[in-house]
């Protein structure tokens, strides 16, 4: 089954969802990065919150990065989407690890820490790039993302995300949603959202025993609201990296750099950090882009 969001309102106009299905793209970024269970739960979370969120920039071309540092041992998370819920990602430790809670349930909050920082930086490729950053809640991702939309963007939000991780560290299913209210709701709908979610409880139960459907989600957390789909599409691991991409970091290093790497006489290797893609540049390589830098 392929990874999908599918978006929906209520039938009053009061309340909207967006759920996700990412199990491809968790395990995709777990064999990455081979990270750790824990820190592949981490990635997971953080990569289905800016699915959905990318996917509703809404202006062809545009991206998303969202960065997570709450000095936890897994350090920095970084991950970027684009305007169709594309997304790839990176953590800085991929192999930090911490034993599971007491209820059995991975660690995230500890292994992301929850001093630090969550941003939002969404460009549309026209002048200044907006950014919304809050201080983390509790590193557990989730959490931290219903703070997000209440303080930068005025969106009363619940969101949840999970990721169930096997035996042999492969992700056995991911997904979440994203509830939102819209001005005007009444009391009713919110209580009535409320009592939802928290009877939907933890996303990878649903996702695991519904066969990994985001529609399934949609149904338990809207029960009662009679939501009508607006919108489905797929989603994957998608890394834009390219040899043009590449050689335009390489040119830009600095004259004496390029100089000392082109007398070594060894190819040198450079390696995407969201795909594990390796680009080589033989010495003559090296030369060319000396010149073109000069020429520029």
């Amino acid at each position: 089954m392929k990874d999908e969001i599918i978006k929906a309102i209520s039938q009053d106009g009061f309340a909207t969802i967006s759920a996700i299905t990412s199990t491809g793209i968790a395990e995709r970024a777990r064999s990455i990065h081979n990270s750790s269970p824990v820190v592949t739960a981490a990635l997971g979370r953080t990569l289905s919150a800016a699915s959905i969120i990318g996917s509703g920039l809404k202006k062809e071309g545009a991206s998303l990065t969202v960065r997570i540092n709450g000095g936890g041992p897994a350090g920095s998370i970084i991950v970027v989407s684009d305007d169709e819920g594309n997304v790839r990602g990176y953590v800085q430790n991929p192999s930090a690890d911490l034993p599971k809670k007491p209820s059995g349930k991975l660690d995230v909050g500890a292994v992301v820490g929850k001093y630090g920082m969550l941003s939002v930086i969404k460009d549309y490729g026209e002048g200044k790039p907006f950014t919304g950053a809050i201080a983390l809640v509790s590193g557990e991702i989730a959490e931290d993302f219903t703070a997000y939309f209440a303080a930068s963007e005025q969106i009363p939000s619940a969101c949840a995300f999970g990721v169930l991780v096997g035996r042999d560290r492969t992700v056995l299913c991911s997904g979440g949603y994203v509830v939102q209210l819209l001005p005007g709701a009444p009391e009713g709908v919110i209580e009535l959202l409320e009592k939802n979610v928290k009877d939907t409880g933890y996303v990878t139960d649903v996702l695991k025993d519904g066969n990994g459907n985001a529609q399934l989600l949609i149904d338990m957390v809207m029960t009662g609201l009679f939501p009508k789909i607006i919108e489905s599409r797929e989603v994957e691991y998608r890394c834009s990296c390219s040899r043009e991409r590449i050689i335009s970091v390489v040119s830009s290093l600095s004259q004496d750099e390029i100089e000392d790497m082109k007398n070594q006489g060894e190819p040198i290797e450079v390696t995407c950090q969201f795909c594990d893609a390796v680009y080589t540049f033989s010495p003559d390589e090296l030369v060319e882009l000396s010149i073109a830098d000069e020429d520029d």
